[in-house]
């Protein structure tokens, strides 16, 4: 015969045991969601639209693209994304991007390899990275967080070297591993080559610049901390 207790610790320890049991059903129900969709950067969208633009119009080689003032007004982007989606066709071959002559279209069938950073001499290199300079800097100078940007590369009066500016800018140009990649394999490369120290005035420059928000500078103002002409 079953006592009073031994009855009263069997109905506690039924509902305890219910609970539980519950308990291990809701946990075993809750499977882990789907991941995140991998979307691709806007300026990677960009860049397939504007191939397809080219495509589109029968733009042949030598041909040029509107200048980037127009075609990012026209396209609804910001000057910094056009900037990257330029970068990407010129490194798939499909554009080739000339200082001050603007954005040329290249034969996309043209099985011409691009140069080892080893083998290409020291004014492609500089060419470049001036591209990719502009290109983040130009993300950098439209960086929401203007105290930020103030924080990085206010003037306090030490003198800064472009290494410095340099990793500040890329802090806030956001995330992009490629295009920072491709960046520090050219100024790696550039290490290798005798190049005069930038001027202190043009790396100055370079920081107020991307400090003010001042994206139309930014591309000049690259140019020359590499000594290249802005003309």
């Amino acid at each position: 015969m079953t006592s009073a207790a031994e009855r009263g610790a069997a109905a506690t320890a039924q509902p305890a045991a219910a609970g539980a049991q519950g308990h291990s059903r809701e946990g075993a129900s809750r499977t882990p969601g789907p991941s995140p969709l991998s979307r691709p950067r806007l300026y990677e969208q960009l860049a397939d639209h504007i191939a397809d633009f080219i495509d589109a119009q029968g733009l042949v080689p030598g041909d040029r693209l509107p200048p980037e003032r127009r075609l990012a007004k026209d396209l609804g982007v910001s000057r910094a994304t056009l900037s990257r989606a330029l970068v990407a066709l010129e490194v798939r071959g499909r554009l080739e991007v000339r200082h001050g002559d603007g954005a040329v279209v290249r034969d996309p069938l043209a099985s011409v390899a691009l140069p080892s950073l080893d083998d290409a001499s020291a004014a492609e290199v500089l060419r470049a990275r001036a591209a990719t300079m502009a290109a983040l800097a130009r993300a950098a100078a439209q960086h929401p967080n203007s105290s930020l940007r103030t924080a990085l590369l206010g003037d306090d009066g030490t003198a800064r070297t472009l290494d410095d500016v340099w990793e500040c800018v890329v802090r806030l140009s956001g995330d992009d591993d490629l295009l920072v990649g491709l960046d520090r394999a050219l100024a790696a490369r550039l290490r290798q080559v005798p190049l005069p120290e930038p001027p202190a005035a043009a790396v100055a420059h370079l920081a107020a610049a991307v400090r003010g928000g001042r994206v139309e500078q930014v591309a000049d103002a690259c140019t020359a901390v590499l000594g290249l002409s802005t003309g």
